[in-house]
């Protein structure tokens, strides 16, 4: 079949590698995976819990414990509000599970899973300056987790959700949002939209064209891209111009059996009252055609998404595939169907999209104001300010989105949360911008220099060869 002629990419042309070069990259790509498995028993854990306060003789457990542990007791009853100030209440955030939709692992169950909420707990240190508990449940059912998280938020800030399968992680969040005095977030949804979001507004300016203006397809319908379309909704996009794909075909108000599940899959049957204004049917090759993006969420490729799709897509038309450990379709492969900007979930190829770039920072944000809540608004000042971010150091193609290794990018993006959480009151406490911007990068800073500093002193112990 031959291939549509469009509009070549004006960044730099992404080579399709040879048969030999694409072992190598898959060789690469699974390297990962084989130092993890020397790695994670010799270090038995990622996290622990070390001490904030001196102890410079046993006299000192006199003040930190019995009997003068008693005074910080008493002036929290008298008034509650203070344990935000006199426990580390306020950089404490519960990283919570059931197991049931880990990574791309699937219902593996909460042991199997805190592998992961350990990683996450280590990111939230090293990346936001934040204490995680990672707390994986012995339960599926959606009223004990939400029984359960109300009943551990005297000890923590904040709650981030993970890894729990849909549609009841909507449920969950939505009645954790509403009934708990502290921020409640699910990373899967909230965060994989926030930076979904940040490079979609930069990947538009680049090829010059508009948020309100573009017609956005979503191949595959979980809890990302879900709530990806709603966030998109906020953030100026049209909604007769969304089309959600699911692995049924095209999303729409006709689907028979979207409406008999639409008690259970709430969101997605709204969304199918108010997208698809030219009620497109069909499965994914359709609801590409004449697209001007597409983020795919869905099923590892290669080959998930085609060249042919791509080549029916609008010319300087935008594709994030992000499905790990291999992309829906190959960058080269799509940049050959005439793709001008390829963003992927994996770091070595350009403009990787992962929602790492977004809850430390919005996290350290939400707790250093105390809100009570992260709104979606709060995830579009972060997106914002990531794509500012990043335009501000320079746009092309292959550069739409900010890295991981850039301290200031998580104490950008902590700042415009909290500033949107006082807009909003729903702030506890209004630091000024610059207070905001300094503790941020005070606590940051400091967890980037405690990790060296126990690395270079051997505290933790250099990697087995």
């Amino acid at each position: 079949m031959m291939l549509a002629q469009k509009k070549r990419p004006a960044g730099k042309v992404i080579k399709a590698p040879t048969p030999q070069e694409v072992e190598e990259n898959l060789k690469k790509a699974n390297l990962p995976k084989e130092l993890s498995a020397k790695y994670h028993p010799f270090y038995q854990g990622k996290i622990e819990v070390v001490p904030r306060v001196p102890v410079r003789s046993l006299q000192d457990f006199g003040i930190w414990y019995t009997p003068g542990v008693a005074q910080p007791c008493l002036e929290i009853k008298a008034d509650p509000s203070k344990v935000w100030s006199l426990t580390n209440k306020w950089n404490n955030v519960a990283v919570v599970t059931d197991g049931t939709r880990v990574l791309g692992l699937g219902d593996i169950g909460p042991e199997a899973g805190l592998p992961v909420m350990e990683g996450k707990g280590l990111l939230f240190k090293y990346l936001g300056g934040i204490d995680a508990v990672p707390i994986p449940l012995a339960t599926k059912d959606p009223e004990k987790i939400i029984e359960t998280v109300k009943l551990i938020t005297p000890n923590f800030g904040g709650i981030n959700l993970e890894d729990i399968s849909q549609p009841k992680c909507f449920y969950i969040l939505q009645r954790l949002r509403k009934e708990c005095e502290i921020a409640v977030w699910h990373d899967d949804q909230q965060g994989t939209a926030t930076i979904n979001v940040a490079g979609v507004i930069n990947a538009l300016k680049v090829v010059g064209k508009k948020m309100s203006e573009a017609t956005i397809t979503l191949v595959g319908s979980g809890a990302s891209n879900i709530r990806t379309a709603k966030v998109l909704l906020d953030a100026g996009a049209s909604a007769k111009n969304l089309i959600l794909v699911d692995s049924k075909g095209i999303i729409c108000k006709h689907r028979k059996d979207l409406e008999a599940q639409s008690k259970d899959y709430v969101e997605k049957w709204e969304l199918a009252q108010v997208t698809n204004a030219e009620d497109r049917h069909g499965g994914i090759a359709e609801g590409m055609k004449g697209a001007d993006v597409v983020i795919a969420a869905s099923k590892p490729g290669p080959g998930t998404i085609k060249k042919e799709w791509v080549a029916g897509m609008a010319e300087d038309s935008i594709i994030f595939a992000i499905a790990n450990p291999v992309p829906e379709i190959w960058p080269w492969e799509a940049q050959e169907a005439g793709a001008r900007i390829i963003a992927t979930g994996r770091s070595d190829f350009p403009n990787q999209v992962n929602n790492s770039l977004g809850f430390p920072g919005i996290f350290r944000g939400t707790l250093d104001v105390r809100a009570k809540t992260i709104t979606d608004e709060m995830c579009i000042a972060a997106a914002t300010e990531l794509a500012r971010f990043q335009e501000e150091r320079g746009l092309d193609e292959e550069h739409i989105v900010p890295t991981m290794d850039d301290l200031e990018v998580f104490v950008s993006e902590a700042v415009a949360v909290a500033m949107k959480a006082e807009e909003q009151g729903i702030a506890r406490v209004k630091p000024s911008r610059q207070e905001l911007h300094d503790n941020a990068y005070r606590l940051i800073k400091r967890a980037h220099d405690e990790t060296q500093t126990l690395m270079q002193d051997g505290y933790i112990r250099p990697p087995p060869a």
